[in-house]
């Protein structure tokens, strides 16, 4: 038998899957474990659940069907370890994005008439995108002050109004977690770019003069676009720059050799760096030895891969020894405990006191991907309902089409 919670927004619900015979067996109306342990208990001879990761869930087995071995899914526990790199990829992300790139990285330079940057802001959008970041700095201190004074995440996020997730990337980085730059969108000027690139070369810094060259040659954009483009490669102020702003200017030279290539978001970079080192290809590889540069994102990147060889390597088309496996999995847990790293050291901590499960699963051939297979299923009998499929009539549908 499989337990697997399924949830849509706030609707918790815990479908039960036959493993033999592969067929769903019921729907329970909730995720309690009281709920589930009621039905275990009208059912006795039950011998192997497997399960998620939810603590719930096990507490519902350990009442209802205490002599049955519990078996956690194997695909969570990979979703889990992902998750917990994810975590802390998010403190770090500012200090790996100050590494240099690493060999076999691309050069960063770019080929000529492209853009390098966007193009410049009003003094209006300027001013607004400050006091943006302003507010967003002054939550930040705040949850770090309330994180470091000892109150729970869930209460700062219920205090702040603010969601929890939010709340755990802030009370865990190491300084304010500034987002990567966007990769610039194609502009209806890039056509455009190597005559205007031949005209600055030739003295011409007349925005109005070079849009109405553009236009003369089908240039379907106003005088905007132009202007914006100019303002970043103007030699010396426009003439109608007031003299009191003329002291601002400062001439936009491009640097030369371009700079590095953008690191990945902390969600993509958690992927890259628990793949196998031989399943990269040639850019994934460059990100990843940029990112080893740090010794602690080092230490992170080969307790995600061990753990993730080892997973895989079980269960159904895994050729692991039982033996072997367990031993291996002692081993990971010790060096994790120790790494000194706060994510990794929690996640180990949460695997222990699934121990029981974590070892199934690395020794038995069961897990839960039917029960994510019949919750597919469900949601596209709920779909097809156009929002009318409440609980008794979708509990009647799925049944007898299992």
């Amino acid at each position: 038998m499989a337990a697997e919670g399924a949830r849509k927004g706030r609707t918790h619900g815990t479908i039960v899957v036959d493993l033999e015979r592969r067929r769903v067996l019921d729907l329970l109306p909730d995720r309690t474990a009281e709920t589930l342990a009621d039905w275990l208990r009208q059912r006795p001879g039950i011998k192997v659940v497997a399960r998620d990761r939810s603590t719930e869930c096990a507490r519902g087995i350990g009442l209802g069907a205490p002599e049955a071995a519990q078996v956690a899914d194997r695909w969570h526990v990979l979703v889990n370890m992902r998750e917990a790199l994810e975590r802390w990829l998010a403190g770090a992300h500012a200090r790996l994005r100050c590494t240099p790139p690493g060999p076999g990285a691309p050069a960063g330079t770019t080929p000529p008439g492209r853009r390098t940057k966007p193009f410049t802001r009003t003094r209006a959008e300027t001013a607004a995108r400050i006091n943006r970041r302003r507010r967003w700095v002054a939550l930040y201190d705040e949850v770090r002050r309330r994180h470091v004074g000892g109150e729970k995440l869930q209460a700062i996020a219920r205090a702040m109004n603010l969601a929890v997730g939010t709340v755990r990337k802030h009370a865990y980085a190491e300084s304010f977690p500034v987002p990567e730059q966007r990769p610039l969108r194609p502009s209806i000027l890039d056509p455009y770019l190597a005559h205007l690139q031949a005209r600055l070369g030739e003295g011409c810094e007349n925005a109005t003069l070079l849009w109405r060259e553009l236009r003369a040659d089908g240039f379907p954009g106003t005088a905007k676009q132009v202007h914006r483009w100019l303002a970043q490669h103007r030699t010396a102020p426009a003439r109608s720059t007031p003299h009191k702003r003329r002291a601002e200017f400062v001439t936009n030279t491009p640097a030369p050799g371009g700079s590095p290539p953008p690191l990945p978001s902390p969600r993509r970079l958690s992927w890259l760096l628990v793949q196998p080192l031989a399943a990269l290809s040639a850019s994934g590889a460059a990100v990843v030895a940029r990112v080893e540069q740090d010794r602690e994102a080092a230490s992170v990147a080969a307790l995600g891969r061990r753990l993730t060889a080892l997973v895989r390597g079980c269960g159904v088309g895994g050729n692991a020894d039982p033996e072997a496996a367990l031993a291996a999995l002692e081993a990971w847990l010790a060096d994790a405990r120790t790494s000194g790293v706060r994510a990794m050291e929690t996640f180990a901590a949460g695997l222990e006191l699934d121990g029981a499960a974590i070892r199934a699963a690395l020794t038995t051939p069961w897990s839960s991907g039917q029960a994510e297979g019949q919750i597919t299923r469900l949601k596209m009998l709920k779909r097809q309902a156009y929002g009318r499929a409440h609980f008794d009539l979708l509990r009647q549908r799925v049944l007898p089409a299992a």
